[in-house]
């Protein structure tokens, strides 16, 4: 059988020059930087990413719902001005995999985190969870952020036991049943990204950013879509100014996840941003095992996180 990666690269080359076109892009070896050459973007087990001149193809996670995710790149079709269109909105079948096509942008600059787009990030956002759910596909399926912080404590448990789980499982176990997708969230289901984090934003030809990865996109508390930047400033690893300047900006767009007026937002962030501080710890545990290294500085300011909130938990 045809291994993935070169399968995938294929069917990229295939898709940006249909025939009869051909390629003259100069592919080659030590040429993954020309616009014009095959790069892998990604390869991990849930997901495979090329690039092929200005198109990247996706194949999504072995167990991935057609159908869901054939409504949520319909959802993205109808949005473009907030999430990076795809180039079709029907999956293409490979080796056992969905395949997704999209127009190449170019990601936030890792070296330069002073120029994090946090405006940007949190105009998207909030541009998203405003989306009236009554004008897209239905069923439109549940976001899926619950369901992933769930998935990474089976990935702790699958792990085998180190000394720095217990905190986080303690603090796994405080949280109410929606966040560990127990049960649905609550409130009225708005549509949210499900996993935002800066590397899920790039940039178009024309300086615009957008949101990609619609693979937990759905309905759900836009809460959670706060809730990763609202741990890292919660457990250090965010300057408050950037925090800041991501909160104005979600406001000032009308952002619904936290009161307009001002008002403390940690009554609507607090049990997301819990969530996601333990599900990254969990991970990073869950990582560490399997690389046979100790714990770095930020996965122990993760772990000591956990432990705050116990503490925090037990007092209240």
């Amino acid at each position: 059988m045809t291994p993935l990666l070169p399968a995938l690269t294929a069917k990229a080359r295939h898709t940006a020059h249909p025939p009869p076109a051909t390629c003259t892009c100069g592919q080659g070896e030590g040429k993954g930087n020309s616009p014009g050459s095959d790069s892998v973007l990604a390869d991990r087990p849930d997901a495979t990413v090329v690039r092929h001149a200005d198109l990247v193809a996706k194949a999504h996670a072995p167990e991935t719902d057609p159908a869901a995710l054939t409504t949520r790149l319909t959802v993205a079709a109808r949005l473009p001005g907030t999430l990076l269109p795809p180039l079709h909105t029907t999956p293409t079948p490979l080796h056992g995999r969905l395949v997704t096509f999209w127009p190449h942008g170019t990601p936030v600059d890792r070296d330069d985190p002073d120029a994090a787009p946090w405006e940007a990030a949190a105009t998207l956002l909030a541009r998203l969870h405003r989306t009236d759910v009554a004008s897209l596909p239905h069923p439109l399926p549940a976001m899926r952020g619950p369901a992933k912080a769930a998935r990474a404590l089976a990935r702790l448990h699958a792990a085998g036991p180190h000394p720095a789980a217990p905190p986080v499982l303690r603090a796994w176990r405080a949280l109410p049943p929606w966040a560990r997708a127990e049960a649905p969230a609550p409130g009225p289901p708005r549509l949210c990204h499900g996993d935002l984090h800066l590397g899920q934003l790039v940039r178009t030809p024309d300086g615009t950013w957008r949101l990609i990865d619609v693979d937990d996109l759905g309905g759900g508390d836009p809460a959670w879509d706060l809730a990763r930047p609202a741990a890292w400033y919660a457990c250090g690893l965010l300057a408050p100014e950037e925090w800041t300047r991501f909160l104005d900006a979600y406001r000032t767009a009308g952002g619904p996840a936290v009161p307009a007026d001002g008002a403390d937002p940690w009554r609507d962030l607090d049990v997301p941003a819990r969530a996601l501080t333990v599900q990254t710890a969990a991970l990073a545990i869950a990582k560490a095992i399997a690389a046979d290294r100790p714990l770095d500085e930020i996965e122990q300011a993760l772990i000591d996180a956990c432990d705050r909130m116990n503490r925090t938990t037990a007092r209240g």
